[in-house]
C-alpha cells in the first residue's frame, strides 16, 4: 500500500489506557484536551487525544456502535468537535476480534460500518487491538487489512495503529495492511523491571521493552510506518491503571529519551491536569523531541560499546544516547568508530541544554543507575 503521508513523523499525543483504564468519561477527556494546551504539551508537538477501551455503550439494531450514555452523554461527534476546537485530533479504539480486550463490542465482521461511524464522528486515529482474534499470522494480516481498507474507503484521513503486540511480526506486513504504526511488544508496566499484574502474567518494564525488544527493528521504521513499543508511562508514578510501582524521575527521563531515539510514537498517559514540574519538563523537552520528529525518519540502532544507540538526522547530525542499565554508576563510552563517523564533532547535551565542546574519536560520560546522557553531534566544518 502506498504511503498516504498521514504520519510522516511518529504521532504524538495522549491515550487514556495506562492512566485510567475503564475509568473514562466525557469530562475527563475534555479536561485532558484543555490541559494539553495549558501545560505546554500542544506547543511541544502533542496532537492526539485518544480514547482507549471501555467507551462503548453497545451496538444498535441498525448495526451501528454507540457510546456509553452515562460516560459520554453528549456523544462522540460532539466530543470530537470539542477536541478539534482546541486544534487537537481525536482518536478512538476498537479490536479486530468480535469483542475488545475489555469485553466490549468490537469490529470483526463490522469493519465497514464501524469505519464509516468513526469517520462520521470525526475520528483521526484508530487504535486496533487483537484480543479474541485468531492466533495465526495470516488471519491477523487479513483482519488488519480489512479494517485498513475500510478506513481508506471512508475518504477521511485516519491514522491506523496496529496493536497485535508484535507476536506476528507486524513490522513485516503492517504497511501493506494500511498501518501507520504497529506494536512491537505486549503492554508495558509502570516499572523499570518486570511487574506481575492482575491479569495473571508479567508485564515487562522500561528496561526490557525499550532495549531488548527493539534491538534490530530499525530497518522496518520510517515515514508513515513506525515501530511502537507501547504508550509512555512517564509521570504515572504507580498511580495509573496499569500495574507497577512506578519509576524514579531519572528512569522516566531514560524512558522518554529512548522512545525519542527509537522514533517511537509518543503517547503520554499520565494525568496532564495534575502532572508535576519534572514530568512536564520531561515530556516537553523540545530538543529531545526534535530527535523523535526528525524528518529523515530513521530509528536509532544499537551500536555496541555498552548501551549506546545512534540515530542519523536529516541535516547530517547524529542523535546519540548513552545509557546505563545497571544498578551502579558507570562510565559509558561512545566511540566514533562504532558510530560510523570520524573527525571533530560539536557535542550538545540535550537534557542540560548545553554545548559541551568539540570532541574527536569518542565521548565519555559517567552515568548513574538507570540514567542516560542524550547528545546531538554536529560535524565541525
Amino acid at each position: 500500500m502506498m504511503s498516504d503521508s498521514l504520519a510522516p513523523t511518529p504521532p504524538m499525543g495522549w491515550s487514556s489506557w495506562n492512566g485510567f483504564g475503564s475509568n473514562i468519561n466525557e469530562g475527563l477527556i475534555k479536561g485532558i484536551a484543555d490541559a494539553m494546551l495549558t501545560s505546554g504539551m500542544k506547543e511541544a508537538g502533542y496532537t492526539y487525544i485518544n480514547i482507549d477501551d471501555h467507551w462503548h455503550g453497545g451496538r444498535g439494531e441498525d448495526g451501528i456502535l454507540f457510546p456509553d450514555p452515562q460516560k459520554f452523554p453528549s456523544g462522540m461527534k460532539a466530543l470530537g468537535d470539542y477536541i478539534h476546537s482546541k486544534g487537537l485530533k481525536f482518536g478512538i479504539y476498537s479490536d479486530a476480534g468480535p469483542k475488545t480486550c475489555g469485553g466490549q463490542p468490537a469490529s470483526q465482521d463490522h469493519e465497514e460500518v464501524d469505519a464509516q461511524t468513526f469517520a462520521a464522528w470525526g475520528v483521526d486515529y484508530l487504535k486496533y487491538d487483537y484480543c479474541h482474534a485468531p492466533e495465526d499470522r495470516a488471519s491477523a494480516e487479513r483482519l488488519y487489512k480489512t479494517m485498513g481498507d475500510a478506513l481508506k474507503a471512508t475518504g477521511r484521513p485516519i491514522v491506523f495503529s496496529i496493536c497485535e503486540w508484535g507476536q506476528r511480526r507486524p513490522w513485516l506486513w503492517g504497511r501493506q495492511a494500511g498501518g501507520h504504526l504497529w506494536r512491537t511488544t505486549g503492554d508495558i508496566g509502570d516499572s523499570w523491571g518486570d511487574s506481575p499484574c492482575r491479569w495473571g502474567f508479567v508485564l515487562p518494564g522500561i528496561d526490557r521493552i525499550g532495549f531488548d525488544f527493539q534491538r534490530g527493528l530499525e530497518q522496518y521504521a520510517g515515514p508513515d510506518g513506525w515501530n511502537d513499543p507501547d504508550m509512555m508511562i512517564v509521570g504515572l508514578k504507580g498511580k495509573g491503571f496499569i500495574p507497577g510501582g512506578g519509576c524514579t524521575d531519572e528512569e522516566y527521563r531514560t524512558h522518554f529519551s529512548l522512545w525519542c531515539l527509537l522514533a517511537a510514537p509518543l503517547m503520554a498517559s499520565c494525568d496532564l491536569r495534575s502532572m508535576d514540574a519534572v514530568t512536564r519538563e520531561i515530556l516537553t523537552n523540545t530538543e529531545v523531541i526534535a530527535l523523535n520528529q526528525d524528518p529523515l525518519g530513521k530509528q536509532a540502532g544499537w551500536v555496541g560499546a555498552g548501551e549506546v544507540w545512534a540515530k542519523p538526522l536529516a541535516n547530517g547530525d547524529l542523535g546519540v544516547g548513552l545509557f546505563n542499565r545497571s544498578n551502579d554508576r558507570t562510565w559509558v563510552n561512545a566511540h566514533w568508530s562504532n558510530l560510523g563517523i570520524s573527525g571533530k564533532y560539536q557535542v550538545r547535551d540535550l537534557w542540560q541544554h548545553a554545548d559541551l565542546g568539540v570532541f574527536e574519536n569518542k565521548f565519555s560520560a559517567e552515568i548513574g543507575p538507570h540514567a542516560c546522557v542524550i547528545l546531538r553531534l554536529s560535524p565541525r566544518r
